[in-house]
């Protein structure tokens, strides 16, 4: 089937807020070639647990297409339409199951040699749509914070490197109370600045949230971890192994399978969790990694106003098949692997920050836990420079209001 045929009812099985998008859609889809049209279903399939920021830029992307006339959509699209498809793919049901024809349609263009001519027109596209975007104008600056090393008593390593060069380093930082003023700084700008999923608590161990805020930990989603870990550990052990075809499964796991189940439960935020742990590589097993990894995915989809991150001590690095398996000896920590985790981390979760809207005016804090050294980064402060002058937790975040 061609887009040129589809029609209303042919989205009978998407969510109910997908359905509407679609549908109200089908025009314009109508007109657009074969190897556009399911990366557009891809994301309309999952509109019901979107976040609101990756609603509002798909919804600016269809009117984008749609307010175009029918000779400059044509023009946009002529470089996607002359790429050379087969009737294999043609008949695949690209309407219900469109992320498995992209991957046919990815393994089609490498072997068809024309991958460039598509990576070529799709950042062509995307530089000339998001060059139309006219974002709302933020009610306060963006804040990042890191928290780093916990259960570190001594430390040898050089902390914040990178981070340095973009900021003030202070080396004798009160740390009294400083992680109740951190968490207090959260919850005071969840509570004047209300947004659905704008102000986030990620932790590495217990959970740690407030009114307003978004949470999510890597203790409370042991259970979660430990089925889908059971999942994984039996087709590692599998006689035909496959990582491409494991790779697949993963995509395909809903939340229910997990035992994410019950009533009041948040679908967004329950999937959102599921894919840091079939998507990212080493969340379901280390603490340092689901950190890292769920503050980047936050900050690409959810574009919060405010991000608290807390790293705790990983396990200690063994054998895949004791990871997968649990089996050996008792599992130990190591705080001091993880603190370094850690400040990578937190160097990738600025620059991560760095490439939202607002860049320019937001704020990041990393702290070394428990200790006297921190780095803040905001407009007001001279980047590569050093404070040795005494300060506490509360007025070093004034330095960086």
């Amino acid at each position: 089937m061609l887009p040129s045929q589809l029609s209303a009812e042919q989205f009978g099985k998407y969510p109910p807020k997908a359905r509407q998008v679609a549908v109200t859609n089908v025009a314009l889809l109508q007109r657009l070639p074969l190897s556009f049209v399911p990366f557009l279903l891809k994301e309309i399939v999952l509109y019901d647990w979107k976040f609101p920021a990756e609603q509002w830029e798909l919804d600016k992307q269809l009117s984008y297409l749609a307010d175009l006339s029918d000779e400059r959509r044509q023009a946009e699209m002529a470089r996607f339409a002359r790429l050379r498809l087969t009737s294999q793919l043609e008949a695949f049901d690209w309407v219900n199951s469109p992320a498995q024809f992209l991957e046919l349609l990815s393994a089609h263009l490498w072997a068809t040699h024309q991958t460039d001519e598509f990576r070529e027109a799709s950042e062509q596209y995307v530089h000339k749509f998001y060059a139309t975007l006219t974002r709302p104008k933020l009610p306060v600056p963006r804040l990042g914070i890191v928290t780093v090393g916990r259960g570190v008593t001594d430390n040898r390593y050089l902390l914040f490197r990178k981070l340095r060069r973009n900021g003030v380093y202070f080396s004798n930082v009160n740390p009294g109370n400083g992680l109740e003023i951190l968490l207090e700084t959260v919850k005071v700008r969840a509570a004047n600045y209300p947004q659905a999923y704008g102000h986030w608590s990620i932790q590495g161990g217990a959970r740690m949230a407030a009114p307003g805020m978004t949470s999510v930990s890597y203790d409370e989603m042991t259970p979660i971890r430990r089925a889908l870990t059971e999942k994984m550990r039996a087709a590692y052990e599998s006689s035909t192994f496959n990582p491409e075809v494991l790779r697949t499964v993963l995509a395909r796991i809903e939340p229910e399978s997990l035992g994410m189940i019950g009533s009041g439960r948040d679908g967004t935020l329950d999937r959102f969790q599921l894919s840091l742990l079939t998507e990212g590589s080493g969340t379901q097993i280390y603490s340092t990694t689901f950190v890292q990894w769920a503050a980047r995915e936050a900050l690409r989809r959810a574009q919060p106003l405010t991000l608290f991150t807390r790293y705790a001590p990983r396990q200690k690095e063994r054998p895949m098949n004791e990871l997968l398996t649990g089996a050996g000896r008792t599992v130990a920590t190591d705080p001091e692997g993880s603190l370094i985790d850690g400040d990578m981390g937190a160097y990738y979760t600025w620059l991560n920050q760095q490439r939202l809207p607002g860049a320019e005016e937001s704020r990041f804090l990393v702290w070394f836990e428990g200790h006297g050294e921190a780095v803040a980064i905001g407009p007001h402060l001279k980047p590569g420079t050093a404070n040795a002058a005494a300060i506490n937790m509360a007025e070093l975040l004034k330095a960086i209001a």
